[in-house]
């Protein structure tokens, strides 16, 4: 989607650290196959506990380097969010805040979303950028590495369109607003095709659709809209990053079989068609918890 270029830009949603790195080497050989899946039921997800031995196994042991934490500066209008992807997640925090302050009793926001380079430190563990971004429900924070929207785009085959990106963010905060409501602590930790980590997930591609259908009412504190209304281009722009994050798709993308039993956030079909039936019904219709297994 595209901002319009006067909206101004609350960046106090949001915060920046950088200078985090761990010495050490990447993982390879056979063990790169392992690391793969274990990415993948991370991609877009939920970081419920440590996954500090998955930070380690990728870019080696040793101390994590002192980070620097500031605010983002330079990111004042959508002019600014059309052009930068930090100023893009900048802006598209500001309005989901909006929006979902107005369809969730007693709302509160997350924490300040954390944009980081490397690797940092959650209440959930480490976090690194090869784990992609993901929603900490301890510091109720999501943390996102702006260089997981190229690998999402080169390794996985997303588009580098800015609703693919935008969408990133609107499924993290689609897990916060899942967590306000009571469904994130009911769905468990097991795994399989109708999970309850699979609801979760699906539901929160459906909480993203539902945004990306009203994102363009959505106004700053002047009255202009943030956004321009969503282009068919732009849907699939969406359409392809959720394809991308199917635990089929990331199993091929090993060189494994797709097993079920082992799924943690839906088949590419299930996002696509979950994330538009929150554009096409809203926020209501993302019931994933109250649907029988065969209609996931």
């Amino acid at each position: 989607m595209t901002f319009n270029d006067n909206v101004r830009i609350d960046t106090s949603k949001v915060s920046k650290r950088s200078g985090a790195k761990r010495g050490g080497m990447i993982a390879g050989g056979g063990g790169l196959v392992v690391i793969l899946l274990a990415i993948g039921s991370q991609l877009l997800g939920i970081n419920l506990m440590p996954f500090q031995p998955l930070a380690e196994d990728l870019v080696g042991s040793g101390p994590i380097a002192a980070e620097q934490s500031g605010e983002l500066v330079g990111c004042e209008s959508g002019a600014d969010a059309n052009t930068d992807a930090e100023c893009r997640m900048a802006a598209t925090a500001d309005a989901l805040d909006r929006y979902w302050a107005t369809q969730v009793g007693n709302y509160r926001a997350p924490g300040p979303v954390v944009l980081f380079s490397g690797q940092t430190q959650s209440s959930c563990g480490a976090a690194s950028s090869a784990t992609g971004p993901f929603y900490c429900p301890a510091d109720e924070t999501i943390y996102v590495d702006v260089a997981f929207f190229d690998t999402l785009s080169s390794q996985y085959g997303a588009s580098d369109g800015s609703l693919a990106q935008m969408y990133v963010l609107a499924h993290e905060w689609g897990h916060h607003i899942s967590n306000l409501i009571g469904s994130l602590q009911g769905a468990g930790r097991e795994t399989g095709a109708s999970s309850g980590s699979v609801r979760l997930e699906l539901q929160a591609d459906c909480f993203a659709g539902a945004w990306v259908q009203n994102a363009s009412t959505v106004a700053d504190d002047g009255g202009v809209p943030f956004l321009k209304p969503v282009t068919e281009q732009q849907i699939a722009d969406a359409m392809s990053a959720a394809a991308a994050v199917g635990d089929d798709h990331i199993m091929e993308s090993a060189g494994v079989g797709v097993d079920p039993e082992r799924f943690t956030h839906g088949t590419s079909e299930q996002r696509q068609r979950w994330f538009m039936t929150g554009y096409e019904q809203g926020p209501t219709a993302c019931g994933t918890f109250d649907v029988p297994a065969s209609e996931l």
